[in-house]
């Protein structure tokens, strides 16, 4: 059986970039592996998009879960540097969702777009047998602004500082302590710290504080595979080498105890919310101030150079094949 989690790498390369229909001249960045948006250039006007699934966790209860479930999506154009604007939205929902529900996980979705200077502009709202909760859909993200300031994953450069946001594990740290609260062993008040960091994604935010504050080279947000999985995405696009000190990474409180508990890898399991960027050395600190002025933990925690791979604390590191929250989280759902 394949492994749960975004298709390989040798999947991807052999069978979805050689077939992606007709050839256009507006598309200046198209899908890629390690790339989570494209780019179209309408007459001098860039134009990023991105595609994703929309999960919804009625754990969460419907508002909060509709508010993260659009943190989600957003990050992906956030990335760019072009603040996201436009979202296109289709919920196939399951036929057990009742209209109030909805009606709370819309709000949630709607205030916060809102709150964020993003428009809803089209949409498909249904519910059909065979339909299970959490992944109810997806969504199509625009973000307009000028070519120059888009930002890819792959402009890391030598000299270059590496900066981390929120840290490690935070969103398996957050979603396991309020789906699994029993099978994690874990007192009350150290699950009730760990469920905080769900409401601590604040990607497009973030992405823009730091992209005003100083010369952001390359910016990534750590999704499966988590911080090493963007580390060796951003390495190998550039053609760099990233050497990263462990210990430097901001660490979210409630990570480490659930992480334990359920036997994973922090820095290797999704951890959306968590942004990677490179920075002009000089720049670094006032990118940090910006990001910290907004009470989000963040570190300079190594450098870019010549050469290639990721090395943590000395030694390189390689990216988990599949992330392995995704057997923790199907071993946990059947127990």
């Amino acid at each position: 059986m394949p492994d749960l989690g975004k298709i390989d790498r040798e999947f991807f390369d052999s069978v979805i970039y050689p077939n992606l229909g007709a050839d256009r001249d507006d598309v200046v960045v198209g899908p890629r592996h390690g790339v989570d948006f494209g780019v179209l250039d309408l007459d001098g006007t860039a134009v990023v998009t991105a595609t994703d699934p929309i999960s919804i966790l009625p754990q969460l209860g419907f508002e909060r879960a509709g508010r993260f479930a659009l943190d989600v999506v957003l990050a992906d154009v956030a990335v760019s540097g072009i603040p996201p604007s436009h979202l296109s939205i289709s919920l196939t929902l399951p036929p057990e969702m009742t209209d109030r529900g909805l009606a709370e996980m819309w709000v949630g979705i709607s205030d916060h777009a809102r709150e964020l200077g993003v428009s809803i502009v089209s949409g498909h709202t249904a519910r059909y047998a065979g339909v299970d909760y959490s992944w109810v859909g997806g969504a199509t993200v625009l973000g307009v602004g000028q070519p120059e300031d888009v930002i890819r994953p792959d402009g890391a450069k030598p000299g270059d500082g590496i900066i981390v946001t929120t840290g490690p594990g935070a969103e398996v740290a957050g979603l396991f302590s309020v789906l699994f609260p029993e099978q994690l062993g874990l007192s009350e008040s150290t699950l009730a710290t760990a469920s905080e960091r769900l409401d601590e994604f604040g990607v497009v935010r973030d992405a823009q504080a730091a992209v005003e504050a100083g010369t952001v080279t390359a910016m990534h947000d750590a999704t499966e595979g988590g911080l090493l999985g963007a580390l060796d995405e951003m390495a190998r696009g550039a053609g760099v080498r990233f050497d990263v000190d462990r210990e430097s990474a901001p660490v979210a409180p409630g990570v480490g105890p659930v992480t334990d508990a359920v036997d994973v890898d922090p820095w290797a399991v999704t951890s959306t919310g968590t942004l990677v960027l490179t920075v002009d050395s000089e720049d670094a600190d006032a990118v940090l101030d910006a990001l910290r002025s907004r009470d989000t933990r963040a570190a300079v925690v190594g450098t870019v150079s010549s050469g290639d791979g990721v090395f943590l604390d000395g030694e390189r590191r390689s990216p988990p094949n599949a992330d392995p929250a995704w057997d923790v989280f199907a071993r946990l759902s059947e127990q």
